[in-house]
């Protein structure tokens, strides 16, 4: 992968849990559910949980008359605190819990639901509230306050004895249960199943690995034999065969990158491609094209597609194209003939145009894109290529961060705001002078520029968990010294990379948080699309007909260049081939998971 040089929505998130195939979140995170069907409400309370934090998404039905504003109202049967919430206020005193509506989404007809959702924390054990109220009609029957304990003394009248003569011609106002299916959702993520990979997860439970095996992780077409399946691997029909059957006749997402631009990652050996540089008709007909026509199937139209669309493509025409430290000719090249853009704008427009698909295109990571001579030259990029080879914005449902790399996801020891006697964190040698210190910030913040730059106010972000926990016992538990900016920095960061650069088969890291929806605002996902025990690129030359070199950046013997800081690359010995299995990273990754596996 390249390395740098030195929706929600107007409105806020849908909250949403991702599960996987088996019906439930597997290794660090538990699922519970609560639900009373009353004659006035009932209410669905899903929850997401580690050891001392929780995500839960609760959804209101209300089977009474149609309201235009709602409040809920439950009491916290623990110790647990709100900490943030979406698509509501939420507010909390002592115990007792309140969630208001919004301006956007207080009217709720008879049948139709409202969604909200929040994060938590919690010690000991976490359990769910026992009722809830819908502005003061408890979900289950009477009122907020003490229900009558009498029965009234007059019965109702005699009913009439002739019905009425003309049907009602009012059509029934309850919406269907879930969108009809060829269509979009806001968030594809939100009430769905996330793919479980059979290939790889057989070769995670195989290797150690069967608290996992069960997550969800991309599938990667990283070339035009991966289509029909090479080297006995599933091609994309038998995928989304499988995707169908998981499904069971229940939401489903599942993600494929789409990866093999011709000149593909111009800064970075290790995960060139198989189309030279010109090759772009060659990317059309006999890679893009039979990708839609696979998934335009109408046996397909009830799975959600979510296309990761050519990591690290564009960013490299931010950086790397010329006038720095780190360009190269490869990169000067693309930027030069415009294949990058025309094939990005080709992808996006074909399987855009087909009713059920999500295009989310990469956007690097902070410490690529995140100075500030970076961000908005990139958005600009972004945009440019969404309206290229037929593209509109209309076509692009988001944009993914940190794909296959290792920055944190929050760095719960070092902000951007901090200093140290007087001086800014900015200015240690880590951060650099960049704006952003993790993944979830810089989203957020690049998320916010593209709408402004015009890209549709309902755009979400992705941020790739797979390998950015950094747990273990090198794990800092709190702040560094206040001695200078460094000691602060280096003491307290939970990204432990020499540089932030640095982004081969990275030794020390974790698999990070599990595949979660709508974790934050303007994300939608936490997603795992670098599978966990795939390689980078190898640590030698390896001869192969895939393409891919040998890039320094994975030899651990390397000194490093420009773009690091002429530092260590921090790569683990004896890799193999990028995208090949690779043992001993996944037993570190399994090692060193935070959340802790359990």
């Amino acid at each position: 992968m390249a390395v740098p040089t030195v929706r929600r929505r107007t409105a806020a998130l849908a909250a949403g849990l991702m599960v996987v195939a088996s019906g439930g979140v597997v290794a660090a995170m538990s699922t519970t559910s609560a639900s009373a069907a009353t004659a006035g409400c009932s209410v669905a309370y899903d929850v997401s949980q580690w050891d001392s934090g929780f995500t839960a998404q609760v959804t209101i039905t209300n089977t009474g008359p149609a309201i235009t504003s709602w409040q809920l109202g439950w009491n916290f049967p623990g110790n647990q605190k709100v900490t943030q919430g979406w698509n509501a206020t939420v507010s909390q005193t002592g115990a007792a819990v309140t969630a208001a509506s919004l301006s956007y989404n207080g009217a709720v007809a008879t049948g139709g639901t409202a969604t909200f959702g929040f994060n938590g924390s919690y010690s000991g054990t976490n359990t769910k509230p026992s009722s809830f109220s819908l502005n003061g009609v408890v979900c289950g029957g009477g009122t907020g306050t003490t229900p009558p304990t009498t029965p009234p003394t007059t019965p109702p009248t005699t009913p009439p004895t002739t019905p009425p003569t003309t049907p009602p011609t009012t059509p029934p106002t309850t919406p269907p249960t879930s969108p009809p299916t060829g269509t979009r959702v806001d968030n594809p993520y939100a009430g769905a199943k996330g793919y479980v990979n059979p290939d790889w997860s057989a070769k995670a439970s195989a290797d150690g690995g069967s608290k996992i095996a069960n997550q969800s992780t991309a599938v990667w077409l990283d070339r035009i034999a991966a289509i029909a399946g090479a080297n006995g691997a599933m091609g994309l029909k038998a995928h989304l065969d499988a995707a169908v059957q998981q499904a069971a006749g229940q939401p489903l997402t599942i993600e494929l990158v789409i990866y093999d631009l011709p000149g593909r990652d111009c800064s970075a050996l290790a995960s060139n491609g198989e189309l030279g540089a010109t090759e772009l008709g060659r990317y059309k007909t006999e890679y893009i094209d039979p990708i839609a026509a696979i998934m335009s199937d109408p046996k397909y139209a009830g799975l959600r597609i979510v296309n990761v669309i050519e990591p690290d493509s564009l960013p490299n025409l931010v950086t790397n194209a010329g006038g720095t430290a780190g360009s190269t000719d490869a990169c000067a090249t693309m930027k030069a003939n415009g294949n990058y853009e025309n094939g990005v704008g080709y992808a996006l427009a074909k399987l855009g145009a087909i009713g059920n698909t999500y295009n989310y295109i990469d956007a690097g990571h902070h410490a690529w894109l995140g100075w500030d001579t970076n961000l908005a030259p990139a958005a600009q990029e972004f945009l440019k290529a969404a309206k290229t080879g037929g593209a509109t914005v209309n076509d692009v449902q988001g944009f993914i961060v940190n794909t296959a790399n290792y920055s944190a996801t929050v760095e719960p020891n070092v902000k951007i705001t901090d200093s140290v006697n007087g001086t800014t964190v900015r200015q240690s040698k880590w951060i650099d002078w960049n704006q952003y210190v993790d993944e979830q910030s810089y989203a957020q913040a690049l998320r916010n520029l593209l709408v402004s730059d015009g890209f549709n106010s309902d755009i979400g972000m992705l941020i790739d968990t797979s390998r950015n926990g950094w747990g273990g016992t090198s794990r800092p538990t709190g702040p560094g010294a206040t001695t200078t900016v460094d000691t602060y920095v280096d003491g307290g960061r939970i990204d432990r990379r020499i540089h932030a650069g640095n982004w081969c088969n990275q030794s020390g890291a974790g698999i990070g948080q599990r595949p979660t929806a709508a974790p934050a605002a303007g994300i939608d996902a936490y997603v795992w699309v670098k599978p966990p025990g795939e390689s980078d690129g190898s640590s030698t030359q390896i001869p192969n007909d895939e393409g891919k070199g040998f890039d320094r950046m994975c030899d651990p013997t390397y000194t490093g260049n420009a773009r690091n800081g002429n530092n260590p690359s921090g790569a683990l010995a004896n890799a193999p081939l990028a995208g090949a299995w690779f043992s001993a990273q996944f037993h570190q990754l399994v090692q060193n998971a935070y959340p802790p596996l359990p």
